[in-house]
């Protein structure tokens, strides 16, 4: 691996600091090439409350939605049993990855605590820390500016690009502490703005070569992509994997978001003035990638109320669920999920898939898992923004404010499955690295993959009636991958298959 120092990397830093210059190491050619600008996976949100109560079911239901509590989403996966045998992912970090950042995380995250009885972290606002507490902590590369609307000259990212990022980043954090509220959260930032002729993908891999290479997470979730096509070729892609690979070679496990624009791609270039749609399926990078985990997204068609147990609603919005009866998931439109143009059919791709499974052909599939991701069956997260970021984002035909959200997108997904994999960590005592091999074992054992995975078979990915979409499917699919997991089952079991593999 080439390595060369990215002092401009190093030009501010936030709440942690970097020991030393040069302690970044990265692709040599990386400056050389041009990339798509990292785009974060929220496909929708709507402003429920202005409040710090949270809405009720009514609520949501009046704008056609069902909002899932931490509480709702634990039952629907069965991780109920894990926490009560104290399995929360205590002693393991995860390193969110995100644009901008939050003016307003460590508040944000305490009033979601404090309204759903989450164990409290050490480092939200208003807490005092004490010994065993789960740590929030930040670490801001090259400076963490404020949400200001810049001057109406200016080239710099506006007040949407920044609030938008910040609703990611609220998702991000609070999601992942709701599914694993034990484990340590590592908010790690940088600004997507151009620097030296590229955007935000050589900075957040860098960051994550040195999260990797400094022990500061066991996981990582990655809620932002670009469709591969929109890469100026395999080799400026190619040339960001280092990440990965130090990643594997550390026991640090991966996952990516797999999209919201279903079996199409999109082109970002120039950034800010739109793009085109690519004419073939597409899948995204990093989801991509065979040393990341890609995660897919579902409609969770379950009571958002229960507290235990899987129990199907089809009689709640929103209308995907009331037009599948008896079904507990179905997959969502906005998946994004297909078929690589760059990475071939990785080995644990090529072994027994479960029955009726999807034929995967020669190239990398995408995703190998899927979680909760429709908007109309989304998480509840706070948001706070600032003042002068109130008119970044609009909400209907007003601005967004302070308060309640329902959030959707495979942004959700990836937090919650990253929390997930920090259960699985601490059940192993460190870091489990890449879990593909694992996941893919597991499922080739039908016994096995009827107890720890949900099988999402109705639904599929045409989200532009121009590119051919897929079909869920029995087993992997290119929509869901190999379904959503059974927790208490899934996690002990995955642990034992990344020894056996």
């Amino acid at each position: 691996m080439a390595r060369s120092i990215r002092r401009w990397l190093l030009a501010g830093v936030g709440t942690l600091g970097l020991a030393a210059a040069g302690a970044i190491p990265t692709s040599s050619a990386a400056h050389q090439a041009t990339y798509p600008q990292a785009r974060p996976t929220v496909a929708d949100y709507t402003q429920l409350t202005s409040s710090q109560t949270p809405p009720t079911q009514a609520q949501c239901a009046s704008v056609g939605r069902r909002c899932f509590t931490p509480q709702g989403v634990q039952a629907a996966y069965n991780v109920g049993p894990l926490h009560a045998a104290g399995e929360d992912g205590r002693g393991q970090t995860i390193a969110v990855v995100d644009a901008y950042g939050s003016d307003t995380m460590a508040h944000d995250l305490h009033v979601f605590d404090q309204a759903f009885g989450i164990q409290a972290m050490c480092g939200e606002e208003g807490v005092t820390c004490a010994p065993g507490m789960p740590t929030f902590g930040e670490l801001h590369l090259q400076g963490s500016p404020a949400t200001k609307a810049p001057p109406s000259t200016s080239n710099s990212p506006g007040q949407e690009d920044k609030s938008a990022w910040a609703l990611e980043v609220a998702l991000d954090v609070e999601t992942a502490h709701a599914m694993a509220p034990g484990a340590n959260i590592l908010l790690v930032t940088t600004p997507t703005a151009e620097t030296l002729g590229v955007q935000g993908f050589p900075q957040m891999m860098a960051a994550e070569s040195y999260v990797v290479e400094h022990h500061l997470a066991t996981v990582i979730s990655q809620s932002f992509g670009s469709a591969e096509g929109a890469f100026h070729n395999a080799r400026s892609l190619e040339n960001l994997r280092y990440a990965y690979k130090a990643a594997a070679q550390n026991g640090v496990t991966v996952l990516g978001s797999s999209g919201d624009d279903g079996s199409s791609g999109s082109l970002k270039a120039p950034v800010g003035q739109g793009g085109s749609t690519l004419a073939d399926p597409a899948v995204e990078w990093p989801a991509s990638d065979p040393l990341v985990t890609g995660v897919g997204g579902t409609n969770l068609c379950t009571d958002p109320g229960a507290t235990s147990g899987r129990a199907v609603d089809s009689v709640s919005p929103p209308g995907a669920c009331q037009k599948a009866p008896g079904q507990s998931e179905i997959a969502w439109v906005g998946s994004g999920g297909g078929y690589s143009s760059v990475f071939a059919k990785p080995d644990y791709q090529s072994g027994a898939l479960p029955a009726g499974s999807t034929s995967l052909g020669a190239m990398r599939g995408v995703p190998d898992i899927s979680l909760q991701a429709s908007p109309s069956t989304g998480a509840l997260v706070y948001v706070s923004l600032p003042p002068d970021g109130l008119s970044g984002l609009k909400c209907g035909s007003t601005p967004c404010s302070t308060g309640w959200y329902d959030i959707g997108g495979t942004s959700l997904a990836c937090p919650e499955w990253a929390g997930l994999v920090s259960i699985a960590a601490q059940i192993n005592h460190g870091g489990l690295g890449p879990i593909n091999p694992a996941l893919y074992k597991l499922a080739s054992d039908p016994a096995t993959y009827a107890a720890d995975f949900n099988d999402v078979t109705v639904g599929n990915n045409t989200a532009d009636a121009s590119v051919p979409g897929y079909s869920a499917t029995a087993g992997w699919d290119p929509v869901t991958g190999l379904g959503t997991p059974n927790a208490a089952k899934l996690l002990p079991d995955l642990v034992s298959a990344v020894h056996g593999s």
